[in-house]
Protein backbone atom coordinates (compact mmCIF):
# COMPACT_ATOMS: atom_id res chain seq x y z
CA UNK A 1 0.00 0.00 0.00
CA UNK A 2 3.40 2.28 -0.05
CA UNK A 3 3.33 2.73 -3.94
CA UNK A 4 1.47 6.27 -3.37
CA UNK A 5 4.26 7.26 -2.06
CA UNK A 6 6.34 6.92 -5.80
CA UNK A 7 3.43 9.18 -7.62
CA UNK A 8 4.62 12.31 -7.25
CA UNK A 9 8.26 13.09 -7.01
CA UNK A 10 10.03 15.00 -4.39
CA UNK A 11 12.83 16.46 -6.83
CA UNK A 12 11.45 19.16 -8.78
CA UNK A 13 13.06 19.76 -12.35
CA UNK A 14 13.94 23.08 -13.30
CA UNK A 15 13.80 24.00 -17.26
CA UNK A 16 17.17 24.16 -18.89
CA UNK A 17 16.06 27.90 -20.19
CA UNK A 18 15.86 28.85 -16.36
CA UNK A 19 19.46 26.78 -15.58
CA UNK A 20 20.76 28.95 -18.14
CA UNK A 21 19.53 31.89 -17.05
CA UNK A 22 20.57 31.53 -13.80
CA UNK A 23 24.16 30.79 -14.61
CA UNK A 24 24.25 33.19 -17.21
CA UNK A 25 23.57 36.08 -14.58
CA UNK A 26 25.61 34.60 -12.00
CA UNK A 27 28.46 34.33 -14.47
CA UNK A 28 27.86 38.50 -15.42
CA UNK A 29 27.52 39.58 -11.85
CA UNK A 30 30.95 38.25 -10.96
CA UNK A 31 32.43 38.72 -14.00
CA UNK A 32 31.37 42.50 -13.60
CA UNK A 33 32.52 42.95 -9.85
CA UNK A 34 35.52 41.33 -10.95
CA UNK A 35 36.05 44.10 -13.68
CA UNK A 36 34.77 46.78 -11.15
CA UNK A 37 37.45 45.86 -8.55
CA UNK A 38 40.15 45.38 -10.93
CA UNK A 39 39.66 49.11 -12.34
CA UNK A 40 38.92 50.90 -9.03
CA UNK A 41 41.65 53.20 -8.51
CA UNK A 42 42.95 52.19 -5.37
CA UNK A 43 45.95 50.39 -3.44
CA UNK A 44 46.87 46.86 -4.68
CA UNK A 45 45.50 45.89 -0.91
CA UNK A 46 42.19 46.90 -1.23
CA UNK A 47 41.78 45.68 -4.46
CA UNK A 48 42.88 42.61 -2.84
CA UNK A 49 40.63 42.64 0.02
CA UNK A 50 37.32 43.45 -2.09
CA UNK A 51 38.75 40.43 -4.31
CA UNK A 52 38.52 38.26 -0.86
CA UNK A 53 35.46 40.04 0.53
CA UNK A 54 33.56 38.82 -2.98
CA UNK A 55 35.08 35.22 -2.98
CA UNK A 56 33.56 35.30 1.01
CA UNK A 57 30.06 36.36 -0.02
CA UNK A 58 29.60 33.99 -2.90
CA UNK A 59 30.98 30.83 -0.86
CA UNK A 60 28.57 31.82 1.99
CA UNK A 61 25.58 32.63 -0.58
CA UNK A 62 26.13 28.90 -1.77
CA UNK A 63 26.45 27.81 1.56
CA UNK A 64 23.62 29.23 2.70
CA UNK A 65 21.29 27.84 -0.43
CA UNK A 66 22.23 25.08 0.23
CA UNK A 67 21.04 24.92 3.86
CA UNK A 68 17.75 25.81 3.06
CA UNK A 69 17.45 23.26 -0.02
CA UNK A 70 18.46 20.87 2.40
CA UNK A 71 16.35 21.71 4.85
CA UNK A 72 13.05 22.23 2.53
CA UNK A 73 14.14 18.70 1.16
CA UNK A 74 13.92 16.95 4.43
CA UNK A 75 10.54 18.33 5.77
CA UNK A 76 8.90 16.86 1.81
CA UNK A 77 10.82 13.71 2.99
CA UNK A 78 9.28 13.34 6.39
CA UNK A 79 5.91 15.00 4.88
CA UNK A 80 6.12 11.82 2.65
CA UNK A 81 6.84 9.18 4.95
CA UNK A 82 3.47 10.73 7.23
CA UNK A 83 1.50 10.85 4.14
CA UNK A 84 2.58 6.94 3.17
CA UNK A 85 2.13 5.61 7.41
CA UNK A 86 -1.75 7.24 7.05
CA UNK A 87 -2.43 5.96 3.53
CA UNK A 88 -1.37 2.53 5.07
CA UNK A 89 -3.55 2.81 8.16
CA UNK A 90 -6.85 4.01 5.99
CA UNK A 91 -6.12 0.89 3.57
CA UNK A 92 -6.00 -1.54 6.56
CA UNK A 93 -8.51 -0.37 8.94
CA UNK A 94 -11.56 -1.84 8.46
CA UNK A 95 -14.96 0.31 9.50
CA UNK A 96 -17.35 -2.52 9.54
CA UNK A 97 -14.95 -4.95 11.81
CA UNK A 98 -16.26 -5.63 15.43
CA UNK A 99 -14.01 -4.28 18.52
Amino acid sequence: MLCAMSETPVKQQNTAAYYGQAVAAFSIALAATAIGILRLQADAWVRAFLGIAVLYLVTSAFTLAKVIRDRQEAGQIVSRVDQARMEKLLAEHDPFQKL
